[in-house]
């Protein structure tokens, strides 16, 4: 009994740690302040709306391409932040703000956009329209490279 019962959780563990990779590990602000407090990343920001057809073309090809998914979870806490939400409210840096406001406050004005932050939360730079997943993986490689020297 004991055995199939340690099979029976090996196999549940296996089976996260799969779909842990099978896809972005999208975060929200609030999630993000506190993981970047126990282990500073770069921030990843995926600035969308939903009628935004680039945008659907990189959640359908882009962000399930296998090297962007692993590049992206190893190297950064993502973020989706839709930029015409007016609801849903969060504080960020001491302030409430909706997706709206925070788009409008990270001067993102064309979508797909992806802002990067530092570890410190604060705007280091944008890359702006849709891109195909190696030319993704090494804009973000290149960010990372020219950041940490």
């Amino acid at each position: 009994m004991k055995k199939v019962i340690g099979l029976i959780v090996l196999l549940v563990f296996v089976q996260q740690l799969s779909k842990a990779q099978n896809s972005i590990e999208w975060h929200s602000f609030e999630e993000v302040i506190e993981k970047t407090a126990e282990e500073p990343k770069m921030i990843l920001v995926d600035v969308y709306t939903d009628w935004c057809g680039w945008c659907k073309k990189m959640d359908k090809n882009t962000f399930t391409d296998p090297k962007v998914i692993a590049y992206v979870n190893e190297n950064f806490y993502a973020v989706k932040l839709n930029a015409e939400d007016r609801k849903k409210k969060f504080e960020f840096k001491g302030k409430e703000y909706t997706g709206q406001k925070m788009a409008y406050s990270m001067k993102v004005n064309s979508y797909p956009n992806f802002v990067i932050m530092d570890a410190a939360m604060e705007n280091i730079t944008q890359l702006p329209g849709y891109r195909e997943a190696d030319d993704f993986v090494s804009s973000l490689k290149l960010l990372l490279e020219n950041f940490n020297h």
